[in-house]
């Protein structure tokens, strides 16, 4: 007669497959990166495809917009398009007084870096970093550790790229650290991602430190990651702990975090020059602003 409860694999066993499998997966870890690198190579049309149902919402709004909305929407454009045009007329002035002064100091004109506009296609579900993915890869010369801004400020770098799309590594991911400087002393910097995407922290600011709240950080361009002068943050609040040897400095993204859509990728002027004669480059080249 067969007994009635059969009895299965022992715990002990289960409990030691399970170390074994970890060990080994934590060994092969940095070998598996050419594979995860092809599987998302190859998930990157399903990420495609997902997004059509979004894409097909957005044209149906735009298609249903009342002639009402539209029109308020084309004056508030034009009225924009003034006082953007009235601040550009003003920046021209400044730089060619700035070429000017560069002249007479001796100083390289830095020249306009190659850029190009992207769009978030999903949204990180890792508790444990902040990222987005976006709709441009290796087809388009985007590269590891690349800038990433929006209309307000930096908004991070990017991490793993393949063929379609990219990793955006956010600001605020605790693993993100910027260099920068204070604009009204030339302060240099860092700061660090705190997991929250409406804070970070500014660390070991030594407490004679000249900072104050409201206070502007902009990349300083140290390391020769982020260029210099992009906006970062700004300083929302400053602690004195007597018990602690520097000051507590918290300061706000200058980038919406939480609602970014379209992006900004910039080539640095070292990665330019050589990439402006790579197929990559001369096939996308159109195709920035």
């Amino acid at each position: 007669m067969k007994p009635i409860f059969v009895r299965g694999v022992s715990n002990q066993f289960r409990l030691t497959l399970a170390v074994i499998l970890s060990v080994l997966l934590m060994l092969a870890n940095h070998r598996l990166e050419p594979v995860r690198q092809s599987l998302a190579s190859v998930l990157s049309p399903i990420q495609y495809f997902a997004n059509i149902p979004g894409h097909l919402l957005d044209w149906g709004a735009e298609t249903f917009a009342t002639r009402d909305m539209l029109s308020k929407q084309n004056q508030e454009l034009l009225r924009q398009q003034l006082l953007m045009s009235e601040r550009l007329q003003r920046y021209e002035h400044l730089r060619q007084e700035n070429q000017r002064l560069r002249a007479l100091l001796g100083s390289p004109v830095h020249m306009d870096s190659r850029k190009m506009v992207t769009e978030v296609m999903e949204v990180a579900s890792d508790p444990f970093h902040q990222y987005v993915v976006i709709n441009h890869g290796l087809r388009d010369g985007v590269f590891v550790g690349q800038p990433v801004v929006d209309a307000q400020g930096i908004v991070g770098q990017v991490v793993q790229v393949n063929e379609l799309s990219a990793r955006v590594l956010l600001l605020s991911d605790p693993e993100q650290g910027v260099p920068v400087r204070i604009t009204r002393n030339d302060v240099r910097l860092i700061a660090n991602g705190t997991g929250e995407v409406d804070e970070i922290e500014v660390r070991y600011v030594p407490k004679s430190t000249d900072i104050k709240v409201g206070d502007l950080l902009v990349t300083s361009g140290l390391g020769n990651r982020f260029p210099e002068g992009y906006p970062v943050a700004r300083v929302i609040s400053i602690t004195n702990d007597d018990g602690q040897s520097y000051l507590k400095v918290m300061a706000q993204p200058m980038a919406a975090l939480d609602r970014i859509r379209y992006l900004l990728l910039i080539w640095p002027e070292s990665v330019q020059t050589t990439e402006d004669d790579s197929p990559a480059a001369q096939t996308t080249k159109g195709d920035t602003p």
